[in-house]
C-alpha cells in the first residue's frame, strides 16, 4: 500500500465524554491504543496530525464545551499541527477551516480514526473523499456503540463498524488496519 504524501492523520473526537455508560455497549477495545500508535508513527514521519473536537450543543451531552467529557482522552498527547472544533459530524464543517488548511499545506492524502466509526469519521471520510483526497479509513482505530434500530431492533457495535466499512471501502476510503498503515509510513 501507498500513501502519497504528505498524508495528514485526523484524530476525530477521541474525547472523555465516549467513556459516558449512557453510550451503551461499544466495540474494539483496542481502539484508543490503535490511535495513539498512529499519532506516534505520523510524528516520527514528520508527516501533520489533526485533532478533532466535538463541541456538543445539545443539552446535557457529555461531549459539550467546558464539561470534563469534551477534554480528549489520555492518548490523545502531545500538540497537534491543527485542533479543529466542530459541532456537527464531518470535521470538514468545523473550524477552523479543514479543506482550506490542507490545501494551503499541499496534503495529498488522509487516514481517518476515532469515534464514532459510523458518524463522525464515516461523515469526515466520505467528505474527504468527496473533495477529492484518497483517503485511509483505520478501522481498528475507531469504535462504536450499539445501535437501535427504529423498531426496536439492536445492532451490536461490531455489525455497525463492519457495515460501515463495507459502505465506505473503495467508494469513498481504503479500509486498512493500524498495521498496514504503520507498515507503508516505514
Amino acid at each position: 500500500m501507498d500513501i502519497p504524501r504528505p498524508s495528514a492523520l485526523v484524530v476525530v473526537d477521541v474525547q472523555r465524554g465516549f467513556e459516558d455508560p449512557a453510550f451503551g455497549a461499544r466495540n474494539n477495545p483496542q481502539c484508543e491504543a490503535n490511535v495513539g500508535r498512529l499519532i506516534d508513527a505520523y510524528r516520527r514521519q514528520d508527516q501533520p496530525v489533526v485533532f478533532v473536537a466535538h463541541d456538543s450543543d445539545e443539552t446535557g451531552s457529555p461531549l459539550a464545551p467546558g464539561t470534563p467529557g469534551n477534554a480528549f482522552k489520555e492518548v490523545v498527547q502531545g500538540e497537534p499541527d491543527l485542533l479543529v472544533r466542530k459541532r456537527v459530524h464531518s470535521a470538514f464543517y468545523g473550524q477552523p477551516n479543514l479543506d482550506g488548511w490542507l490545501q494551503e499545506r499541499g496534503i495529498r492524502s488522509l487516514a481517518i480514526c476515532g469515534i464514532t466509526t459510523d458518524h463522525c469519521c464515516d461523515t469526515t471520510a466520505r467528505m474527504a473523499s468527496d473533495l477529492g483526497y484518497p483517503t485511509l479509513f483505520v478501522l481498528d482505530a475507531t469504535h462504536t456503540f450499539d445501535r437501535r434500530m427504529w423498531l426496536g431492533q439492536e445492532v451490536v457495535a461490531d455489525q455497525v463498524a463492519y457495515v460501515t466499512a463495507a459502505s465506505l471501502h473503495r467508494e469513498f476510503a481504503i479500509v486498512v488496519t493500524t498495521d498496514q498503515v504503520l507498515e507503508a509510513l516505514a
